[in-house]
């Protein structure tokens, strides 16, 4: 075989493999034809910051152990709360308890929603939020528990289906979520409340997810007050058996 010969071979084998490749990429809009489908692709890296303002409370024996890994509440303040006053979440659930000088064996975090905004369309900055308080105070990531009532309700179910595998357990209070994403839940416990005479988020809100995460398998119960209003958060978070039953749940748990 001559050198001609192998060179024109080697051309026609590089030519096959460029036309293969060009095959495979996406036609430019030149070359698309009306009436047909063409694949394509989108491709472009975003830089972007996000943050919060927030309220964090620390047990009263938290620097006694260097080694010990405290379990985390995350608490969702309601619509009512939005805003840049972070004294504001004092008059509400946890905080507002702390505040009069409730102590709990639990960090406890209360990040503030911005007034434009709720905590169903705040997810990306919890999640991140999240991630920053696990690695700056001594948190049992085992542990970590989400509540909120009203918009916090809303915004614990919507988290939690989102990611599923970073809370042990959830309390959503008066609130409601999107019955297609309750089969997300079915490895996180739930222990939902409501009151049956709230006139701004009705009882069904609630019942209907408590019953969908039920259908897909799921550990959910909810409890509700008969003569509670829109406030059933108030004998919610009084209630010591609430606490009991987050502790008693891990991340791990999920994985037996």
């Amino acid at each position: 075989m001559y050198l001609g010969e192998l060179t024109m071979k080697k051309a026609l084998i590089i030519l096959v493999i460029c036309m293969g490749l060009m095959g495979c990429a996406p036609m430019s809009s030149k070359e698309l034809k009306p009436g047909r489908q063409s694949a394509q692709s989108f491709s472009k890296k975003i830089t972007k910051t996000v943050g919060c303002d927030y309220l964090v409370y620390l047990p009263a024996d938290y620097e006694k152990n260097a080694k010990k890994q405290w379990p985390l509440i995350m608490f969702l303040h309601g619509g009512g709360e939005r805003g840049k006053n972070l004294a504001a979440l004092k008059t509400i659930g946890l905080p507002k308890m702390i505040s009069r000088g409730r102590s709990f064996d639990f960090i406890i975090v209360s990040p503030q929603c911005p007034n434009d905004t709720s905590w169903t369309e705040q997810s990306e900055v919890l999640i991140n939020f999240l991630d920053e308080v696990e690695s700056r105070y001594k948190v049992d990531t085992d542990r970590v528990y989400l509540t909120g009532p009203s918009m916090g309700g809303f915004g614990t179910w919507s988290l939690a289906a989102k990611y599923p595998d970073r809370f042990a357990a959830i309390t959503p209070i008066c609130g409601g979520g999107e019955r297609f994403a309750a089969f997300r839940l079915k490895k996180v416990p739930v222990w939902a409340f409501h009151g049956a005479k709230d006139p701004t988020v009705p009882l069904a809100s609630s019942q209907e997810m408590v019953d969908a995460v039920k259908k897909a398998g799921g550990d959910a119960k909810l409890t509700i007050y008969p003569e509670a209003g829109h406030d059933s958060w108030t004998q919610a978070y009084n209630n010591p058996e609430l606490y009991e039953w987050f502790l008693s749940h891990r991340i791990s748990d999920k994985k037996k």
